[in-house]
C-alpha cells in the first residue's frame, strides 16, 4: 500500500506529532508499505522536495503556536509530485494548511482520506488570540474541528477514549470514531550499557547524587502543563525529605516564568531545568528519573508517560480521562485528585523499596500494549475501512 501522510510538523522538529508519525512510518515501512511525507518547512521559507525519503516541506508562515507553520491550502508543485506517488490512502494529521491541501489531494485524486485529532485546540488558541477574544476563537475551533473530522474525513482517529467521549457528548461529532494510542519504540526506553554511562553523565552534569530522588518531566514546558502546581508542592514535600530534586526536561513559553518562580520559593537547590535536549538523550534522561508525573489537564493522551513507564518508571498523574488507559493505580503509579495524595503517593514510592521495585517491573510490561508494530496494525484497519467506504462509494456512484 502507498499512504500519503499530511502534517503540519515532522523531523527534524519534535513533538508528540512528529514522534506518532515516524513510529507509524517505520512500523508501516517494516510491513512492506511505502510511506509518503508532506509538511511544513520549519526552517525556512523553501520548497524543498528530499526524493530519498519522499518528503515534501512546503513553506508557510507562523502561527505562534510553538514552532508551527500555516502553510498555503494549495501547492501546484507539490501536486505534480504526489500525482507520480500514486497513493492509495491520505492519512493527514492536521486541520488546518496542510490538512486542508491533504482534503483537496485527496478530492482531485479521488482518495479516501483518514484524519487523526491530536490538538485539543480549545485548550491552545490563547496562543493565537493572546486573551482577545477567547470564548469566540475557541467556538470557532471547536466549530472547525467538527467540520472537519465529520464532513471531511472517511474515517477518524482519536488517541484516547477522553478525545472519543468530547467529540461525542460536547462536539456532537455523528462519525464513527476509531480509538488507537500512539505507538513508541519501546526497546529504545529499556536500561542498557550506553543510557547507564549517559545517566552518570547527566548525574554529573546537574550534581545529582545517588541519595536523590527525581521527580521528572519530558517535553514542552508551557503553562498548560501546569508545572507551578508541581513546584508548589515541591516547596512543602522538602521540609519532609530534602533528598527531593527535581528534573524539567525540554524548552517552551513558561521555562523564565518557572524559573522565576523558583527563585521565589527560593528552591534552586531542588529543581533542574535542562531546556531542550537531543532526542537521543532523552531515553537515558527516562531512565535517570526515579518517578514521571504530570499535573496536566490538556493532554489527548500524553505520549511522554508512555514513554517514561517503557523506561520503568511509576508514574504520578493528576486523575484525567486522558491518562486512565495508561495508569493502573497500584499498578504501574497513581492517580491522584489533589495535591495531598500527589504528597502522599510520592513519599509512598520513596520510602518503600520492594513497592518501587514491583511497580517498576509492572510500568514496563504495561507498554506492550503501545508498541509501533501494534500502533501500525490497528491503523492500518483503518486504512482499509476508508478504502472500502470509498470504493463503495464509487460503485453507488456509478
Amino acid at each position: 500500500m502507498k499512504i500519503g501522510i499530511f502534517t503540519d510538523a515532522y523531523e527534524p522538529h519534535i513533538s508528540g506529532v512528529t514522534t506518532s508519525i515516524k513510529m507509524l512510518k517505520i512500523a508501516l515501512e517494516k510491513m512492506h508499505h511505502e510511506v509518503f511525507i508532506v509538511t511544513a518547512n520549519l526552517d525556512n521559507n523553501k520548497f524543498i522536495y528530499d526524493d530519498k525519503n519522499r518528503i515534501i516541506y512546503l513553506p508557510g508562515i507562523k502561527t505562534g503556536i510553538y514552532e508551527t507553520k500555516l502553510t498555503g491550502i494549495y501547492s501546484k508543485k507539490a501536486m505534480k509530485i504526489i500525482k507520480n506517488w500514486h497513493l492509495d490512502v491520505i492519512h493527514s494529521q492536521t486541520e488546518f494548511g496542510i490538512g486542508y491541501f491533504s482534503r483537496i489531494v485527496a478530492k482531485k485524486l479521488n482518495l479516501p482520506i483518514v484524519h487523526t485529532y491530536h490538538t485539543l485546540y480549545e485548550d491552545y488558541i490563547h496562543y493565537v488570540t493572546h486573551g482577545h477574544f477567547n470564548n469566540l476563537a475557541k467556538k470557532l475551533a471547536i466549530k472547525i474541528t467538527k467540520y472537519y473530522c465529520e464532513k471531511k474525513c472517511d474515517e477518524l482517529i482519536v488517541p484516547t477514549d477522553k478525545i472519543k467521549d468530547l467529540f461525542i457528548n460536547k462536539y456532537n461529532i455523528s462519525q464513527p470514531i476509531n480509538v488507537i494510542p500512539t505507538g513508541i519504540d519501546i526497546d529504545k526506553f529499556k536500561l542498557t550499557q550506553n543510557i547507564k554511562k549517559e545517566i552518570e553523565n547527566i548525574k554529573k552534569k546537574y550534581k545529582i547524587k545517588d541519595t536523590d530522588f527525581i521527580i521528572g518531566s519530558v517535553g514542552r514546558i508551557a503553562p498548560e502543563k501546569s508545572f507551578d502546581k508541581l513546584l508548589y508542592n515541591i516547596k512543602e514535600m522538602i521540609k519532609v525529605n530534602t533528598n527531593i530534586k527535581v528534573m524539567l526536561v525540554g524548552g517552551g513559553p513558561d521555562l523564565d516564568n518557572l524559573k522565576e518562580l523558583t527563585k521565589k520559593l527560593h528552591l534552586e537547590d531542588y529543581i533542574i531545568f535542562t531546556d531542550k535536549v537531543n532526542y537521543d538523550l532523552v531515553p537515558a534522561y527516562f531512565n535517570a528519573f526515579n518517578v514521571i508525573v504530570s499535573f496536566s489537564k490538556t493532554e489527548t493522551q500524553g505520549l511522554t508517560i508512555i514513554e517514561g513507564l517503557a523506561a520503568s518508571k511509576p508514574t504520578i498523574c493528576i486523575e484525567d480521562d486522558s491518562f486512565k488507559a495508561m495508569i493502573e493505580p497500584n499498578y504501574n503509579g497513581y492517580l491522584f485528585k489533589n495535591d495531598n495524595e500527589f504528597k502522599d503517593y510520592i513519599f509512598k514510592l520513596m520510602n518503600d523499596k520492594k513497592l518501587y521495585k514491583d511497580m517498576s517491573t509492572n510500568a514496563r510490561n504495561s507498554t506492550y500494549k503501545y508498541s509501533k508494530e501494534v500502533f501500525a496494525s490497528e491503523v492500518l484497519k483503518v486504512y482499509h475501512k476508508a478504502i472500502e467506504k470509498k470504493s463503495n462509494s464509487k460503485k453507488i456512484e456509478d
